[in-house]
Protein backbone atom coordinates (compact mmCIF):
# COMPACT_ATOMS: atom_id res chain seq x y z
CA UNK A 1 0.00 0.00 0.00
CA UNK A 2 1.63 3.22 -1.10
CA UNK A 3 0.17 6.22 1.17
CA UNK A 4 0.66 10.47 0.85
CA UNK A 5 1.29 12.91 3.46
CA UNK A 6 -0.43 16.27 3.95
CA UNK A 7 1.34 18.67 6.35
CA UNK A 8 -0.64 21.74 7.14
CA UNK A 9 0.87 25.06 9.11
CA UNK A 10 -2.20 27.60 9.85
CA UNK A 11 -1.79 30.43 12.34
CA UNK A 12 -3.15 28.06 15.42
CA UNK A 13 -0.69 24.88 14.42
CA UNK A 14 0.54 22.31 12.41
CA UNK A 15 -1.64 19.01 11.30
CA UNK A 16 -0.40 15.75 8.95
CA UNK A 17 -2.88 13.60 7.31
CA UNK A 18 -2.10 10.81 6.21
CA UNK A 19 -4.18 8.80 3.09
CA UNK A 20 -4.41 6.25 0.60
CA UNK A 21 -5.00 5.66 -3.07
CA UNK A 22 -8.37 6.00 -2.29
CA UNK A 23 -8.24 9.24 -0.13
CA UNK A 24 -9.38 7.53 2.91
CA UNK A 25 -7.61 8.71 5.97
CA UNK A 26 -5.50 6.73 7.44
CA UNK A 27 -4.01 8.77 10.10
CA UNK A 28 -3.79 12.16 11.59
CA UNK A 29 -1.72 14.40 14.05
CA UNK A 30 -1.86 17.79 15.16
CA UNK A 31 0.10 20.58 17.43
CA UNK A 32 -0.86 23.52 18.63
CA UNK A 33 0.91 26.64 18.79
CA UNK A 34 0.35 29.28 20.76
CA UNK A 35 0.38 33.38 20.48
CA UNK A 36 3.89 33.93 21.38
CA UNK A 37 5.62 31.37 19.20
CA UNK A 38 4.08 31.16 16.00
CA UNK A 39 6.09 33.67 14.59
CA UNK A 40 9.15 31.11 15.74
CA UNK A 41 10.97 29.11 12.79
CA UNK A 42 12.46 26.67 15.68
CA UNK A 43 8.87 25.96 17.08
CA UNK A 44 7.71 24.70 13.04
CA UNK A 45 10.42 22.53 12.92
CA UNK A 46 9.62 21.15 16.48
CA UNK A 47 5.86 20.47 15.05
CA UNK A 48 6.98 19.42 12.37
CA UNK A 49 9.01 16.62 14.34
CA UNK A 50 5.92 16.50 16.96
CA UNK A 51 3.45 15.67 14.13
CA UNK A 52 5.65 12.92 12.09
CA UNK A 53 6.21 11.29 15.27
CA UNK A 54 2.62 10.75 16.40
CA UNK A 55 1.70 9.04 12.88
CA UNK A 56 2.09 5.21 13.17
CA UNK A 57 5.27 3.73 12.22
CA UNK A 58 3.44 1.03 10.53
CA UNK A 59 2.16 4.02 8.02
CA UNK A 60 5.06 5.90 7.86
CA UNK A 61 6.98 3.36 6.59
CA UNK A 62 4.33 3.56 3.66
CA UNK A 63 4.53 6.88 3.06
CA UNK A 64 6.01 7.39 -0.93
CA UNK A 65 4.57 11.61 -1.52
CA UNK A 66 4.53 14.13 1.10
CA UNK A 67 3.64 17.74 0.43
CA UNK A 68 3.44 20.90 2.95
CA UNK A 69 1.17 23.76 2.75
CA UNK A 70 1.82 27.07 4.93
CA UNK A 71 -0.47 30.23 5.35
CA UNK A 72 -0.03 32.60 2.21
CA UNK A 73 2.23 35.80 3.05
CA UNK A 74 3.79 34.25 5.78
CA UNK A 75 7.95 34.50 4.95
CA UNK A 76 11.52 34.62 6.04
CA UNK A 77 15.00 35.44 4.70
CA UNK A 78 17.71 32.92 5.05
CA UNK A 79 21.38 31.74 4.58
CA UNK A 80 22.75 29.00 2.31
CA UNK A 81 23.03 26.83 4.95
CA UNK A 82 18.93 27.36 5.34
CA UNK A 83 19.09 29.00 8.77
CA UNK A 84 16.80 31.75 9.35
CA UNK A 85 18.37 35.54 8.96
CA UNK A 86 15.23 37.66 9.56
CA UNK A 87 12.86 37.74 11.93
CA UNK A 88 9.29 36.14 10.37
CA UNK A 89 6.49 38.81 8.52
CA UNK A 90 3.32 36.54 9.25
CA UNK A 91 0.20 36.50 6.71
CA UNK A 92 -1.31 39.58 7.76
CA UNK A 93 1.91 41.82 8.91
CA UNK A 94 1.25 45.47 7.53
CA UNK A 95 4.15 46.89 8.59
CA UNK A 96 5.65 47.52 4.72
CA UNK A 97 3.18 49.80 4.37
CA UNK A 98 3.29 51.29 1.28
CA UNK A 99 6.77 50.31 0.32
CA UNK A 100 5.44 48.78 -3.12
CA UNK A 101 3.72 52.00 -4.57
CA UNK A 102 7.20 54.03 -4.23
CA UNK A 103 8.60 51.56 -6.91
CA UNK A 104 7.33 52.70 -10.04
CA UNK A 105 7.85 49.45 -12.29
CA UNK A 106 5.47 47.69 -10.36
CA UNK A 107 1.92 48.25 -12.20
CA UNK A 108 -0.88 50.39 -10.15
CA UNK A 109 -3.59 47.87 -9.67
CA UNK A 110 -1.72 44.68 -8.93
CA UNK A 111 -1.94 42.62 -6.10
CA UNK A 112 1.61 43.09 -4.86
CA UNK A 113 1.05 46.82 -3.95
CA UNK A 114 -0.76 46.26 -0.60
CA UNK A 115 1.13 46.47 2.64
CA UNK A 116 0.90 42.59 3.47
CA UNK A 117 1.79 40.70 -0.40
CA UNK A 118 4.94 39.07 0.14
CA UNK A 119 6.62 41.35 -2.22
CA UNK A 120 6.06 44.20 0.26
CA UNK A 121 7.34 42.67 2.86
CA UNK A 122 10.44 41.62 0.98
CA UNK A 123 11.29 45.09 0.15
CA UNK A 124 11.16 46.03 4.07
CA UNK A 125 13.39 43.20 5.00
CA UNK A 126 15.46 44.65 2.24
CA UNK A 127 15.60 47.86 4.26
CA UNK A 128 16.64 46.95 7.71
CA UNK A 129 20.22 45.88 6.53
CA UNK A 130 21.60 42.73 4.96
CA UNK A 131 24.73 41.13 5.63
CA UNK A 132 26.59 40.47 2.40
CA UNK A 133 26.20 36.57 2.02
CA UNK A 134 23.49 35.37 0.01
CA UNK A 135 19.75 35.54 1.55
CA UNK A 136 17.15 33.31 0.24
CA UNK A 137 13.57 34.89 0.24
CA UNK A 138 11.36 31.67 0.83
CA UNK A 139 7.47 31.30 2.28
CA UNK A 140 6.75 29.23 5.51
CA UNK A 141 6.15 26.32 3.22
CA UNK A 142 9.21 26.88 1.15
CA UNK A 143 11.64 27.00 4.34
CA UNK A 144 9.68 23.45 5.53
CA UNK A 145 9.68 21.67 2.65
CA UNK A 146 13.53 22.58 2.36
CA UNK A 147 14.00 21.04 6.02
CA UNK A 148 12.78 17.92 3.93
CA UNK A 149 13.98 17.78 0.82
CA UNK A 150 17.06 19.53 1.37
CA UNK A 151 16.88 21.72 -1.94
CA UNK A 152 17.13 25.51 -1.21
CA UNK A 153 15.28 28.34 -3.05
CA UNK A 154 12.21 26.57 -4.43
CA UNK A 155 8.92 27.62 -3.88
CA UNK A 156 5.24 26.77 -5.51
CA UNK A 157 3.17 29.08 -7.97
CA UNK A 158 0.24 29.37 -5.24
CA UNK A 159 2.95 30.62 -2.33
CA UNK A 160 4.62 32.93 -5.00
CA UNK A 161 1.52 34.83 -6.22
CA UNK A 162 1.76 37.53 -4.02
CA UNK A 163 5.44 38.09 -4.53
CA UNK A 164 3.96 38.75 -7.78
CA UNK A 165 5.19 35.90 -9.61
CA UNK A 166 2.87 35.81 -13.11
CA UNK A 167 0.91 32.31 -12.94
CA UNK A 168 -0.28 32.86 -16.70
CA UNK A 169 3.42 33.48 -17.83
CA UNK A 170 4.61 30.66 -15.54
CA UNK A 171 7.26 33.28 -14.54
CA UNK A 172 8.47 36.35 -12.73
CA UNK A 173 7.25 39.47 -15.04
CA UNK A 174 9.99 41.58 -16.22
CA UNK A 175 8.88 44.05 -14.14
CA UNK A 176 10.15 42.49 -11.28
CA UNK A 177 12.97 40.86 -12.13
CA UNK A 178 14.07 44.76 -13.16
CA UNK A 179 13.51 45.69 -9.25
CA UNK A 180 16.41 47.09 -7.54
CA UNK A 181 16.93 43.88 -5.11
CA UNK A 182 20.43 44.03 -3.21
CA UNK A 183 22.61 41.59 -5.56
CA UNK A 184 22.65 39.30 -2.61
CA UNK A 185 18.87 38.32 -2.45
CA UNK A 186 17.53 34.90 -4.08
CA UNK A 187 14.02 35.08 -5.61
CA UNK A 188 12.79 30.97 -5.28
CA UNK A 189 12.31 28.81 -8.67
CA UNK A 190 8.36 28.25 -9.09
CA UNK A 191 7.46 25.24 -9.39
CA UNK A 192 3.97 23.97 -10.50
CA UNK A 193 2.31 22.83 -6.83
CA UNK A 194 1.99 18.81 -6.48
CA UNK A 195 5.77 18.61 -8.83
CA UNK A 196 7.72 15.95 -7.22
CA UNK A 197 10.92 18.11 -6.26
CA UNK A 198 13.60 15.33 -4.64
CA UNK A 199 13.54 12.37 -2.34
CA UNK A 200 13.04 13.55 1.50
CA UNK A 201 17.11 13.50 2.92
CA UNK A 202 18.85 10.53 4.16
CA UNK A 203 18.90 11.51 7.46
CA UNK A 204 14.71 12.53 7.51
CA UNK A 205 14.39 9.47 6.47
CA UNK A 206 16.16 7.77 8.93
CA UNK A 207 14.91 10.01 11.65
CA UNK A 208 11.20 9.11 11.07
CA UNK A 209 11.51 5.62 9.43
CA UNK A 210 10.46 6.81 6.13
CA UNK A 211 11.01 4.83 2.68
CA UNK A 212 14.29 5.96 0.92
CA UNK A 213 12.31 6.42 -2.23
CA UNK A 214 9.69 8.95 -0.63
CA UNK A 215 9.27 11.74 -2.36
CA UNK A 216 8.80 15.86 -1.61
CA UNK A 217 6.48 17.41 -3.57
CA UNK A 218 6.03 21.01 -4.00
CA UNK A 219 3.22 22.64 -1.79
CA UNK A 220 0.49 25.17 -1.59
CA UNK A 221 -1.24 27.77 0.16
CA UNK A 222 -3.66 26.79 3.38
CA UNK A 223 -6.79 28.19 1.74
CA UNK A 224 -6.53 26.71 -1.50
CA UNK A 225 -5.52 23.23 0.49
CA UNK A 226 -8.49 23.96 1.64
CA UNK A 227 -10.26 24.04 -1.68
CA UNK A 228 -8.42 20.86 -2.78
CA UNK A 229 -10.03 19.05 0.19
CA UNK A 230 -13.30 19.92 -0.26
CA UNK A 231 -14.08 17.85 -2.99
CA UNK A 232 -15.31 20.80 -5.76
CA UNK A 233 -14.22 20.56 -9.30
CA UNK A 234 -16.34 21.81 -11.03
CA UNK A 235 -16.37 25.49 -12.43
CA UNK A 236 -18.78 27.82 -10.54
CA UNK A 237 -18.09 25.80 -7.66
CA UNK A 238 -16.44 27.86 -4.33
CA UNK A 239 -15.21 27.40 -1.14
CA UNK A 240 -15.59 30.04 1.59
CA UNK A 241 -12.85 28.81 4.31
CA UNK A 242 -13.92 30.27 7.89
CA UNK A 243 -11.06 30.11 9.78
CA UNK A 244 -9.24 33.27 11.40
CA UNK A 245 -10.02 35.27 8.24
CA UNK A 246 -12.91 34.32 6.04
CA UNK A 247 -11.26 33.25 2.68
CA UNK A 248 -13.69 33.02 -0.75
CA UNK A 249 -12.67 31.01 -3.90
CA UNK A 250 -14.70 30.34 -6.50
CA UNK A 251 -13.32 27.70 -9.83
CA UNK A 252 -13.48 30.09 -12.88
CA UNK A 253 -12.43 29.62 -17.02
CA UNK A 254 -11.45 32.94 -16.64
CA UNK A 255 -8.28 34.80 -14.85
CA UNK A 256 -10.00 37.79 -12.51
CA UNK A 257 -7.68 40.18 -11.07
CA UNK A 258 -8.75 43.07 -9.55
CA UNK A 259 -6.11 44.55 -7.02
CA UNK A 260 -7.78 47.33 -5.96
CA UNK A 261 -11.09 45.20 -4.49
CA UNK A 262 -8.25 42.52 -3.18
CA UNK A 263 -9.03 40.05 -5.37
CA UNK A 264 -6.79 38.26 -7.17
CA UNK A 265 -6.12 34.32 -9.33
CA UNK A 266 -4.36 31.46 -8.51
CA UNK A 267 -4.06 29.08 -11.37
CA UNK A 268 -5.13 25.41 -10.79
CA UNK A 269 -4.90 23.06 -13.52
CA UNK A 270 -6.44 24.54 -16.17
CA UNK A 271 -8.64 26.99 -14.57
CA UNK A 272 -8.22 29.52 -12.23
CA UNK A 273 -9.31 30.19 -8.23
CA UNK A 274 -10.62 33.40 -8.23
CA UNK A 275 -11.41 34.75 -4.88
CA UNK A 276 -10.05 36.79 -1.75
CA UNK A 277 -9.49 36.94 1.92
CA UNK A 278 -11.10 39.38 4.30
CA UNK A 279 -9.36 40.33 7.66
CA UNK A 280 -13.02 39.18 9.16
CA UNK A 281 -13.19 36.21 10.72
CA UNK A 282 -12.51 33.54 13.80
CA UNK A 283 -9.92 35.72 14.91
CA UNK A 284 -12.19 38.67 15.74
CA UNK A 285 -14.54 36.23 17.45
CA UNK A 286 -11.92 34.06 19.82
CA UNK A 287 -11.33 37.89 20.80
CA UNK A 288 -14.50 38.00 22.53
CA UNK A 289 -15.68 34.56 23.19
CA UNK A 290 -14.36 31.17 24.03
CA UNK A 291 -14.82 28.20 22.32
CA UNK A 292 -17.57 26.58 24.72
CA UNK A 293 -19.16 30.04 24.68
CA UNK A 294 -19.58 29.92 21.01
CA UNK A 295 -21.07 26.62 21.00
CA UNK A 296 -23.77 27.90 24.14
CA UNK A 297 -24.70 31.34 22.75
CA UNK A 298 -24.47 30.59 18.86
CA UNK A 299 -27.38 27.74 19.97
CA UNK A 300 -29.44 30.54 21.94
CA UNK A 301 -29.55 32.91 18.92
CA UNK A 302 -33.26 33.25 17.49
CA UNK A 303 -32.98 32.96 14.09
CA UNK A 304 -37.01 34.14 12.99
CA UNK A 305 -35.59 37.89 12.07
CA UNK A 306 -32.55 39.37 11.21
CA UNK A 307 -29.87 41.05 13.65
CA UNK A 308 -30.25 44.85 13.50
CA UNK A 309 -26.48 45.20 14.43
CA UNK A 310 -24.22 46.23 11.11
CA UNK A 311 -21.10 45.84 12.17
CA UNK A 312 -17.59 45.72 10.14
CA UNK A 313 -16.17 42.80 12.55
CA UNK A 314 -11.47 43.66 12.51
CA UNK A 315 -9.23 43.11 15.02
CA UNK A 316 -7.73 46.46 14.15
CA UNK A 317 -7.99 48.75 11.13
CA UNK A 318 -7.16 47.31 7.45
CA UNK A 319 -9.25 45.49 5.22
CA UNK A 320 -8.65 43.23 2.17
CA UNK A 321 -11.69 41.79 0.53
CA UNK A 322 -14.03 42.56 -0.30
CA UNK A 323 -13.28 46.56 0.39
CA UNK A 324 -9.56 47.15 0.02
CA UNK A 325 -8.67 49.56 2.43
CA UNK A 326 -5.83 49.33 4.71
CA UNK A 327 -7.13 51.94 6.93
CA UNK A 328 -10.94 50.93 6.80
CA UNK A 329 -11.50 51.00 11.32
CA UNK A 330 -13.09 48.50 12.60
CA UNK A 331 -16.82 48.68 13.90
CA UNK A 332 -18.12 46.73 16.83
CA UNK A 333 -20.73 49.10 18.39
CA UNK A 334 -23.30 49.84 19.08
CA UNK A 335 -22.87 46.50 21.67
CA UNK A 336 -25.52 44.90 23.46
CA UNK A 337 -25.14 44.33 27.42
CA UNK A 338 -26.56 41.19 25.86
CA UNK A 339 -23.73 38.38 24.81
CA UNK A 340 -26.04 36.40 22.63
CA UNK A 341 -27.41 39.57 20.67
CA UNK A 342 -23.49 40.68 20.66
CA UNK A 343 -23.11 37.34 18.94
CA UNK A 344 -25.76 37.18 16.54
CA UNK A 345 -24.68 40.54 14.82
CA UNK A 346 -20.90 39.43 14.66
CA UNK A 347 -22.18 36.46 12.42
CA UNK A 348 -24.69 38.03 10.65
CA UNK A 349 -22.39 40.80 9.90
CA UNK A 350 -19.60 38.38 8.45
CA UNK A 351 -22.10 36.72 6.17
CA UNK A 352 -22.73 40.05 4.77
CA UNK A 353 -19.12 40.74 4.39
CA UNK A 354 -19.20 36.95 2.54
CA UNK A 355 -21.86 37.39 0.34
CA UNK A 356 -21.11 40.96 -1.01
CA UNK A 357 -17.63 39.14 -1.70
CA UNK A 358 -19.23 36.43 -4.25
CA UNK A 359 -21.75 39.43 -5.54
CA UNK A 360 -18.43 41.21 -6.35
CA UNK A 361 -16.96 38.40 -8.21
CA UNK A 362 -19.78 37.95 -10.42
CA UNK A 363 -19.85 41.74 -10.81
CA UNK A 364 -16.59 40.97 -12.46
CA UNK A 365 -17.06 38.34 -14.74
CA UNK A 366 -16.98 35.53 -12.65
CA UNK A 367 -19.01 32.34 -13.22
CA UNK A 368 -22.34 31.90 -11.62
CA UNK A 369 -22.08 29.75 -8.49
CA UNK A 370 -23.55 26.38 -8.72
CA UNK A 371 -22.11 25.29 -5.00
CA UNK A 372 -20.47 26.82 -1.85
CA UNK A 373 -18.53 24.41 0.24
CA UNK A 374 -17.87 25.27 3.68
CA UNK A 375 -14.05 24.82 4.99
CA UNK A 376 -13.11 25.53 8.86
CA UNK A 377 -13.83 25.83 12.21
CA UNK A 378 -16.47 28.20 11.53
CA UNK A 379 -18.12 25.55 9.19
CA UNK A 380 -18.88 23.53 12.32
CA UNK A 381 -21.41 26.11 13.87
CA UNK A 382 -24.74 25.49 12.20
CA UNK A 383 -26.12 28.38 13.17
CA UNK A 384 -23.65 30.42 11.14
CA UNK A 385 -23.85 27.88 8.14
CA UNK A 386 -28.03 29.02 8.55
CA UNK A 387 -27.60 32.83 9.15
CA UNK A 388 -25.38 32.86 5.61
CA UNK A 389 -27.83 30.58 3.61
CA UNK A 390 -29.75 34.31 4.09
CA UNK A 391 -27.70 36.35 2.03
CA UNK A 392 -26.09 33.67 -0.28
CA UNK A 393 -27.10 32.66 -3.42
CA UNK A 394 -27.22 28.38 -3.05
CA UNK A 395 -27.39 27.48 0.44
CA UNK A 396 -24.00 26.45 1.72
CA UNK A 397 -22.59 23.12 2.53
CA UNK A 398 -20.39 21.45 4.99
CA UNK A 399 -17.59 19.84 2.69
CA UNK A 400 -17.40 16.31 3.68
CA UNK A 401 -13.13 17.17 4.03
CA UNK A 402 -12.48 20.61 5.57
CA UNK A 403 -8.90 19.89 7.20
CA UNK A 404 -6.35 21.94 4.38
CA UNK A 405 -3.78 18.94 5.46
CA UNK A 406 -6.33 16.64 3.74
CA UNK A 407 -6.20 18.62 0.52
CA UNK A 408 -2.18 18.90 0.59
CA UNK A 409 -2.14 15.02 0.75
CA UNK A 410 -4.46 14.71 -2.20
CA UNK A 411 -2.09 17.21 -3.87
CA UNK A 412 1.19 14.82 -2.92
CA UNK A 413 -1.11 11.74 -3.89
CA UNK A 414 -1.51 12.84 -7.68
CA UNK A 415 1.92 13.79 -7.98
CA UNK A 416 3.89 12.23 -11.02
CA UNK A 417 6.45 9.52 -10.43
Amino acid sequence: MSLALGLDFGTSGARAIVIDQQGQIQAQARYEFDAQTVLQPKVWQAALNYVMTQLPLALRQKIRRIAINGTSGTVLLCNAQGQPTSPVLLYNDARAGSIVSQQTLVPADHLVQSGTSSLAKLLWLCGQGLTLDEQFFLHQADWLSYLLHGKLGLSDEHNSLKLGYDPALRAYPSWLLDLPLPTQIRLPRVLIPGTPIALVQAHRARQWQLPSDCLVCAGTTDSIAAFLASGAQQIGQAVTSLGSTLVVKLLSEQRIDAGHFGIYSHRLGDHWLVGGASNTGGAVLKKFFSAAQLVTLSSQIDLSSPSPRHYYPLLRPGERFPRHDPTLQPCLEPRPTDSVAFLYGLLESMARIEAEGYVLLQTLGAPPITAIYTAGGGAKNPTWTKIRARYLPVTPIVAEQQEAAYGTAQLAKTAPD
